[in-house]
């Protein structure tokens, strides 16, 4: 891992996003198996260093109140389950229903990690392609160092998911499970 990336993650006021890891998607996944035990380390050791953890959840507004766009998709009408149970939230975490691809728009994460400090997010969850990247380069615009975890982020279409990991890489740290449980 390069030295300004370990210095950035032992030294930044962390915050750990599960993006998403709700049934439907989970069952949809090309490396189910890895991925859930990649998550589940992250989620242990973030616990172990008092990381606050974000999760996401879709949570579609009634077909009434859907963008024109979304209702013609039929987008509005997928339910995506619960957050699967292997990486269920503990108490004290703190689970944001949404209903973009951004965890900036329509919910209060922006103000909620400027309130606590939190200027290093950390990316897990699914799908790489869609909202992991759509919320990583939005949280990297809006001034927040933006780190993907490579093997804890996922997707339906493998293609789309390699594609997406390198253009981040371009813009943003992607690093490992095994690399990032070392410096935490």
């Amino acid at each position: 891992m390069d030295e300004n990336v370990e210095k950035i993650i032992k030294n930044g006021k962390l915050g750990l996003i599960i993006w998403d890891v709700q049934e439907a998607l989970v069952s949809r996944i090309f490396n189910r198996n890895e991925f859930i035990e990649n998550v589940q380390q992250i989620i242990t050791a973030a616990r172990k260093k008092g990381i606050p953890i974000f999760y996401t959840k879709i949570t579609p507004l009634p077909e009434k109140f859907e963008s024109p766009v979304r209702r013609t998709s039929g987008f509005g009408r997928f339910n995506p389950g619960d957050i699967v149970k292997e990486v269920y939230p503990s108490e004290g975490d703190i689970i944001l229903n949404k209903n973009t691809a951004s965890i900036f728009t329509g919910t209060n994460f922006e103000l909620m990690t400027r309130n606590a400090n939190i200027d290093t997010l950390l990316f897990t969850g699914i799908a790489t392609e869609i909202g992991v990247e759509t919320s990583a380069r939005h949280a990297q615009t809006l001034g927040y160092f933006t780190i993907i975890i490579e093997d804890a982020v996922s997707s339906g279409d493998k293609e789309a998911h390699d594609r997406s990991l390198k253009n981040m890489a371009k813009l943003m740290p992607v690093v490992k499970t095994k690399e990032l449980l070392k410096i935490l």
